[in-house]
């Protein structure tokens, strides 16, 4: 069984919803897991924020607005009366209710029901042209079977028990369709899994059921080896190691958000990304396996701070970084790159909130510096320290690119450079000549 996720532009229309249905409609079993159209989830936010500014009249005029869009949809969709009423019906039931939300006292619980609406929508509208089709579809509601822990993370064992459950009770259908980025939390509340949302529902339950390949469809064609919108001819990756591809999306690639792959990892399932609007395209596997002597992609990541701390203590000091990186902790902030010498430590971090306060601590122990508006670049691929001479191969590629900072070792997957924001389309297009396009 393969598990496959569609976002919001991949069900953004009734066309693009018909697209859908023909594209998972070929005679083999599978879950299908559905974000909400695209635009809704925003709306959703704009009520809710509505209400907690007192405003339901504002709130009620947006949810007549969304209301109004869906049943033009409802139009458009189907072709019998009969589906096109059932799904109306529905819809007005989903829009009472939110009318009915807006008289309620703000609470973030309120707004996570509120948000929780758009991936229902989405799914009984898809579910309901299915079935007019004559294809054999089962709806699973999340909330059925996707849960989180009092720490907010996913419950995997209650994942699998329960979603192993309904799929044995309902063992004949071609097709299963869930919601994806809801569940329910340790309270029993709607709740959202924040991090990767439909993505990481579609690893959560791929690896639940051992899934043959989890596939994630977009409007893009695979995780590309360099940014687009800033270099020209970059091409798709066919195959990234989990590690690889973790790198790449938490260092810019927005593909993926690297926790939520983690389950698939673990599971051993691989992960498939490929494009809605040219499903031909043979997309990039994410799996196990691992390419020696390659380097796969260039990634950066933007708004980063760097911090050094100068100090005479540091010399032959023990637990010095310790009282360093307690400052950070304590003020909830966490560090990407680090390194040092032996009289002072240079991080990064992506998050300056509480950078005032930071420094204040800092100056306890030294001399403190900051440089803002800094770029990260990632360089990933096979970059184990016995492979000679790929390092020098990647730092030869910004010799005309001023470097703050280079971070080498701390993974076998992944070299890091820390270079002025205003130089970050000149580095990736550099490194992007010197490693990919060199004939």
């Amino acid at each position: 069984m393969k598990v496959l996720k569609f976002g919001g532009t991949s069900v953004g229309s009734p066309e693009r919803m018909k697209s859908v249905c023909q594209l998972i409609h070929d005679g083999e079993q599978k879950i299908v897991v559905l974000s909400a159209m695209s635009g809704t989830t925003n709306q959703l936010v704009e009520i809710a924020d509505y209400i907690q500014k007192n405003n339901p009249e504002a709130a009620n005029n947006i949810i007549n607005k969304l209301r109004n869009t869906y049943l033009h949809h409802v139009e458009e969709l189907y072709a019998t009366e009969d589906a096109a009423e059932k799904t109306r019906t529905l819809l007005n039931d989903i829009f009472r209710h939110l009318h009915n939300l807006t008289t309620e006292e703000f609470t973030p619980a309120l707004e996570k029901e509120i948000l929780a609406q758009g991936e229902l929508m989405s799914t009984n509208m898809v579910t309901n042209y299915l079935v007019e089709q004559g294809v054999k579809v089962k709806l699973i509601g999340a909330l059925h079977y996707m849960k989180t822990d009092a720490n907010g993370e996913p419950d995997q064992p209650h994942i699998k028990k329960n979603l192993t459950a309904i799929l044995e009770r309902h063992p004949d259908y071609e097709l299963y369709i869930t919601q994806g980025f809801i569940c329910l939390n340790h309270l029993g509340q709607t709740d959202n899994l924040q991090r990767g949302g439909s993505d990481y529902t579609a690893c959560l339950i791929g690896a639940a059921v051992y899934a043959d390949e989890i596939q994630i469809w977009t409007d893009i064609d695979g995780m590309h080896n360099n940014d687009p919108r800033f270099v020209e001819n970059t091409s798709p990756v066919r195959q990234l190691n989990f590690e690889e591809a973790a790198e790449l999306a938490y260092f810019g690639a927005k593909i993926l958000h690297p926790t939520c792959i983690q389950p698939a990892r673990y599971a051993g399932v691989p992960v498939r990304l490929l494009n809605t609007m040219d499903p031909s395209a043979p997309g990039t596997i994410i799996d196990n396996r691992m390419q020696q002597g390659t380097i796969k992609a260039v990634a950066a990541k933007d708004g980063i701070t760097a911090i050094k701390i100068v100090s005479s203590r540091m010399l032959l000091a023990t637990g010095f970084l310790r009282k360093v990186f307690e400052i950070f902790e304590r003020n909830q902030t966490p560090i990407d790159m680090v390194t040092t010498s032996e009289v002072g430590i240079t991080v990064t971090i992506d998050n300056s909130s509480r950078l005032v306060s930071i420094m204040e601590e800092l100056r306890k122990y030294g001399t403190v510096e900051t440089d803002p508006d800094m770029c990260i670049i990632c360089v990933v691929g096979d970059l184990r320290w016995g492979n000679v001479g790929y390092e020098s191969l990647v730092s030869q590629a910004l010799s005309n690119v001023p470097v703050r900072m280079i971070s080498y070792g701390g993974s076998n997957h992944n070299i890091s450079f820390l270079v002025r924001q205003a130089d970050k389309k000149k580095a990736l297009q550099a490194l992007s000549e010197h490693l990919f396009n060199k004939k």
